[in-house]
């Protein structure tokens, strides 16, 4: 995570479950009025969603954003599409990974940084199943390590 990062609201577990993360981008988040208090409120979700580049800008499609229960007639819609800040030069670099074969852009955390909303997403290449199995299998040991390692302290 970014150095300076506060809050964080949501992340992505599905993420790092289905895609390798090779490499992230911090981006700005363009909102409307009341998003930015549902998400202060923790009522968003990041799952099944992705950024996807259109016209040379990012956009991030698929994020839930739970209308804000004091916002009346003028809350927003939970699935629009949100505009993603970056600079120039990442969403160049971005555009020529990503024309690479496997590889996608998804969101991997949502965070507060004074006082702004930003998303964390990662260059991903999506995850056989056999490599889904084996990040099981050792998620699994190392647990079961740290579980005996736990109980031999406590004799």
């Amino acid at each position: 995570m970014p150095k300076g990062a506060g809050k964080v609201i949501a992340q992505n577990k599905k993420a790092y479950h289905d895609y390798f993360i090779e490499e992230t981008f911090e981006a700005g988040l363009v909102l409307q009025g009341t998003e930015i208090k549902a998400i202060r409120a923790g009522r968003v979700n990041l799952k099944d969603s992705y950024a996807q580049i259109m016209n040379g800008e990012m956009f991030l499609i698929g994020m839930h954003v739970s209308p804000y229960e004091q916002g009346n007639r003028y809350n927003h819609d939970p699935l629009r599409t949100r505009k993603l800040l970056l600079h120039k030069k990442e969403i160049d670099k971005l555009i020529g990974e990503t024309k690479q074969d496997g590889y996608s852009i998804v969101p991997v955390k949502l965070y507060l940084k004074n006082g702004f909303a930003k998303v964390l997403i990662g260059l991903a290449k999506g995850k056989k199943k056999y490599d889904k199995r084996e990040d099981l299998k050792k998620k699994e040991a190392k647990r079961d390590i740290e579980r005996a390692f736990r109980d031999r302290q406590k004799m």
